[in-house]
């Protein structure tokens, strides 16, 4: 019997969500590829995070870093010196593991065996630039948006004026050479940050990191996750990043067990201070009165395919031989999908054709005429459509059109010039 994992890493791959990486090849290990359904439900979470964040708010800036950044940016923020694992290996089946992670250490919580003496294992993944090998200057892919986002502090002000409290957010790419992988998309090599430089008054820490949590546990009801599968869990001072004065993780739980699925921390004037040091550079706040001093910082951090990855867990039903994903209207990849009843009818091919046409030009939305209309509606159940509108004989006289609903299987007539308000309206949530 599959557990739930294992039937979403099998949705994913057989509907078009995820794909292994490299499989031609035989694959790189915890590399994922996302297919044509994977692609639109990432960017659809990503443009929603941007909406709701960036664009609805007047104190948030959207920035976008560069990927590579001068090796100095990670000497200063204390990257290249903390940025380590204590990384431990086991004497008899050789399986590794961050020791910080085990319970008993030492003993292999696989077989029981003795594990050797930690070593550090560097987190950071290194490349080079220049003409040849080795000639080439060593830097660092990042680990963190946030860095680009410090070292551009004083730009943004000079350029957007902004005044305490304001924020600077960037969707981005980031690397990290995890000693412990798996578990599907949970944990991988690269992947999608959504993260936020909330900056802050040096003693207005505590009020805006609350405020902050109530904000990211909003976003994640709204995005329609079971609030029983939430919970907040603060960090040990041992266990906290080089940077943090206080860390708390949003985590879900997830077949595999409770896992991180969010990270807020306050990094204190920690950042900008160090760079201003190391740099030269003055990334102090100069208010319009009183003495110029470094903003504190608080740093809420959206892992955008974790977030996809408990759309996919929390959305999977399974209920009277259908399996449906039950995913929220403005994630789903495809907000209808277009019908003839029958395929071998011109005139019903003919008419659902002109709907679709119509309605691509507005929203995301499938065509399908293969086998028979149950199995349609079936397999857009399957990759979690809201909606299937099907053209039957009663459409060629009544301009009107059924549409069924993917949670519910109820069926409704509505007049075809009435198709588009009624899914905008569906899709806002009126």
């Amino acid at each position: 019997m599959k557990n739930k994992m294992e039937k979403i890493v099998s949705l994913a791959k057989s509907r078009g969500f995820i794909y292994p990486g490299s499989e031609i090849y035989g694959g790189l290990a915890n590399t994922y590829d996302y297919g044509p359904l994977g692609a639109e439900l990432l960017r659809n979470i990503k443009n929603l995070w941007w909406e709701r964040f960036v664009e609805q708010r007047e104190e948030i800036f959207g920035i976008h870093t560069s990927i590579l950044m001068n090796p100095k940016v990670w000497e200063s923020s204390g990257h290249v010196e903390s940025f380590v694992d204590p990384l431990v290996e086991c004497k008899k089946c050789h399986k590794r593991f961050r020791e910080d992670h085990l319970k008993d250490k030492a003993k292999c919580p696989d077989c029981g065996g003795e594990l050797t003496e930690p070593k550090l294992f560097q987190g950071m993944f290194k490349t080079q630039i220049g003409a040849t090998e080795n000639r080439g200057a060593e830097i660092y892919l990042r680990p963190e948006t946030a860095q680009g986002m410090f070292v551009n502090f004083k730009n943004v002000i000079n350029t957007q004026r902004p005044s305490l409290p304001f924020g600077l957010a960037q969707i981005g790419k980031g690397f990290r050479n995890e000693v412990t992988l798996g578990n599907f998309i949970f944990r991988t090599l690269e992947f999608d940050m959504m993260e936020i430089e909330y900056f802050i008054g040096p003693k207005e820490g505590e009020k805006y990191f609350e405020k902050w949590k109530k904000e990211m546990w909003k976003w994640l009801i709204d995005l329609g996750i079971d609030e029983k599968k939430l919970r907040w869990r603060e960090h040990e001072k041992d266990e906290r990043s080089h940077y943090s004065d206080r860390t708390e993780d949003i985590e879900y739980k997830f077949p595999f067990g409770w896992g991180e699925l969010y990270g807020l921390a306050y990094r204190s004037d920690y950042d900008l201070k160090n760079h201003s040091e190391k740099s030269g550079e003055d990334l102090r706040y100069h208010p319009e009165e009183g003495e110029p001093f470094f903003p504190h910082v608080v740093e809420p951090t959206f892992g955008a395919n974790r977030t996809f990855l408990i759309t996919l867990l929390d959305g999977y039903n399974e209920e009277e031989g259908r399996v449906f994903l039950k995913l929220h209207p403005k994630l789903a990849p495809y907000k209808a999908a277009i019908f003839p009843l029958l395929a071998n009818k011109p005139e019903l091919v003919k008419k659902a054709r002109e709907i679709y046409e119509d309605l691509i030009k507005k929203f995301p939305v499938a065509w399908d005429e293969r086998g028979n209309i149950g199995k349609r509606y079936f397999a857009q159940d399957e990759i979690g459509t809201p909606w299937c509108i099907t053209v039957d004989f009663d459409t060629l006289n009544d301009k009107s059109v059924t549409i069924r609903d993917r949670d519910t299987k109820k069926q409704d007539r509505i007049a075809i010039d009435k198709i588009a308000s009624f899914l905008e309206n569906k899709i806002s949530g009126k």
